[in-house]
């Protein structure tokens, strides 16, 4: 009983930081509608300058300042933020706002190595706080009963702000209807500033609280983002109680799974996030959702038709330029190509998904990841040949694929995209801990192609079939009957319905034919490269392909592959300099402002304006 008891109270205060930054969040989504994904960037702010000042301010009283003015600085911050990045793309798809989030996410990493370095911060110990209590006989530390004494104040204080007082009302009333308080003379940017100052310093006061427990580093930013949004979809989104709940929950478990199961550490939240939004998929206390437009907003989506003659004779001389490359290239070149071409196929499977079917993933990964691993693990232990595990890997991702879209479909909007992104996660977990399978961390090498592919130019030429191939057939599926099909059930799915459409079985095969594409990707991917690490399925790279369809133009057909070219000749140029991420994070949110249509999007229009094409055609 005593070992039970102070597990739970260890932990409660581990759900302290885990609370404080998941409730900024809430409150944030909750008004601004707004998926922040630069959050743990504010958690990790509040971390580095609570450190900073705890060196220059002295005593407890220098320690509890230091930890108030960390919040300070995060809300600034987070101020700063919202004004210069957000508030010119309120009015946008929530895509263009995540995206934006995400490039602040690689500015202040970078901004956070050149002012505070790349070593890890060890956090100082609490004034008078240092040494254990003895509860029943367990050790707990005296700083885990202030955080346990600190967070239901926070909470109560938070109570009474969004209940008591005028600010609190404003909150709620746009929560509930943000146009509503407009027309009642609420000025609202000025209200939104203001939630994300708050929400930011919540953060912030996380990170710094958390300094005795572990410190500062620069990966603290992604450590707790994934737990962040866990416990904010588990609660519900918009809800504070539901955050504080789903905050205790997840840290107790995770205690007792640490001393317990210590192999389910990784995969327990998900499971838990899983299990919640399928009884309730709007989260514990959380209430049903508007479902954003993901890209469609803005003005009317005008008909999507078959590329002209002249697209198509510029399109066959690339190819016949790309073909050409192994008489005039070099080696390195054709590697490099081959990498491009892979991405491009990815790219173009989830902007079929994202574009074509209006449905956001944040664990397209999953698939592309998938596919590589199906084939390496038929390749390693059952010795299948090279040809028929690339045959069988694309459609090991796409059945996986069916499986969590047939759970998935069930939610909209954010609580989607969250599920898609814990089943991909959960993926992750099983290949990064069941080792003596997938080789854990080490990953599996020696995936070799077979003998006739091994030459550089002959795989160059297997994968420009089936990557070119692979992005037609999509484009072939976008202008078929199914795929209008499919854009009437992402534009109105009742009036879909009401023409004989079945929406959910109509979206359903879509999510298994785009992880199949991924997955053929993947396959490509592994042989290409002769191995596969659990890398190739974390949430990073769900983000690159993200950046990639929004970088090409979520509206246009072409998008992701010429968004995926985009990035990757931007990658390689900018990862020769140290601030490589400076520059990619400032490039990203200038054309989420500048050039909100994409790449291919703003070229259309430039054209468009100069009569160099007509406004119809596609």
């Amino acid at each position: 009983m005593e070992f039970f008891v102070a597990q739970v109270l260890t932990g409660l205060a581990n759900a302290s930081s885990l609370f404080m930054v998941a409730c900024g969040l809430s409150l944030i989504f909750g008004v601004t509608r707004i998926v922040n994904f630069a959050h743990g960037s504010l958690y990790m702010i509040g971390a580095y300058a609570g450190y900073s000042f705890m060196q220059v301010l002295p005593g407890g009283f220098g320690f509890w300042s230091s930890i108030l003015l960390a919040g300070l600085v995060a809300g600034l911050v987070g101020v700063l933020i919202e004004m210069l990045v957000l508030r010119p793309v309120y009015r946008a798809p929530e895509l263009f706002q995540l995206v934006a989030t995400f490039g602040v996410i690689l500015v202040i990493q970078d901004l956070a190595l050149i002012i505070w370095g790349p070593e890890d911060l060890l956090g100082p110990r609490a004034p008078g706080l240092r040494g254990v209590f003895r509860i029943l006989g367990e050790p707990i530390p005296k700083y885990d009963i202030a955080l346990l004494l600190i967070t239901p104040f926070v909470a109560l204080s938070l109570w009474y702000l969004m209940t008591k007082t005028r600010v609190g009302v404003l909150v709620r009333a746009a929560t509930q209807d943000r146009e509503m308080v407009s027309a009642l003379g609420v000025n609202q940017a000025w209200l939104f500033t203001g939630v994300f100052a708050l929400g930011s310093a919540l953060a912030g006061l996380g990170g710094a609280l958390q300094l005795p427990k572990g410190g500062a580093d620069l990966l603290m930013d992604f450590h707790i983002l994934t737990p962040v949004f866990v416990v904010v979809v588990i609660g519900g989104m918009g809800s504070l109680p539901g955050a504080y709940l789903a905050a205790v929950i997840i840290s107790v478990l995770n205690v007792f799974g640490i001393t317990y199961v210590p192999q389910s550490t990784l995969v327990l939240m998900f499971i838990v996030m899983i299990i919640v939004l399928m009884v309730r998929p709007y989260g514990l206390f959380g209430r049903e959702e508007v479902a954003g437009e993901h890209g469609q907003v803005g003005e009317p989506e005008r008909p999507t038709k078959p590329a002209s003659n002249r697209t198509r004779m510029i399109v066959a001389a690339g190819l016949v330029l790309l073909a050409l490359l192994p008489f005039y290239g070099s080696s390195f070149s054709q590697v490099l190509v081959t990498d491009v071409l892979i991405f491009c196929l990815f790219a173009a499977s989830l902007h079929f998904l994202l574009g074509t079917g209006g449905m956001v993933s944040f664990g397209h990964a999953a698939y592309y990841g998938g596919g590589a691993y199906v084939a390496a693990l038929l390749v390693t232990h059952l010795n299948t040949p090279m040809e028929l595990a690339f045959v069988l890997a694309p459609l090991g991702a796409g059945l996986a694929a069916l499986a969590i879209g047939w759970v998935c479909l069930r939610l909209t909007g954010v609580y989607f995209a969250m599920l898609t992104l814990a089943f991909a996660q959960l993926i992750w977990s099983l290949v990064f801990q069941w080792g003596d399978v997938t080789g854990g961390d080490d990953g599996l090498v020696n995936i070799w192609p077979a003998e006739w592919l091994k030459d550089t130019s002959v795989f160059f030429y297997f994968t420009l079939i089936f990557a070119v191939s692979g992005i037609i057939v999509l484009r072939h599926v976008a202008h078929s009957p199914f795929g209008y099909a499919l854009r009437a059930a992402r534009d109105s799915k009742r009036q879909a319905e009401a023409t004989g459409i079945d929406t959910g079985k109509v979206q359903l095969i879509a999510f298994g034919f785009a992880g199949l594409m991924g997955g053929l990707a993947g396959a490509l991917f592994v042989f290409s490269k002769g191995s596969v690490f659990p890398n190739e399925l974390e949430i990073a790279r769900s983000f690159d392909a993200l950046i990639v369809v929004f970088l090409g133009g979520v509206k246009t057909l072409a998008g992701g592959v010429v968004g995926a070219a985009a990035f990757k000749g931007i990658e390689e140029a900018l990862l020769r300099f140290e601030y490589w991420r400076l520059a990619m994070g400032v490039l990203i949110i200038f054309v989420v402002i500048a050039a909100p249509h994409g790449i291919v999007g703003s070229l259309i229009k430039g054209l468009e304006r100069l009569g160099l094409r007509k406004v119809e055609d596609q």
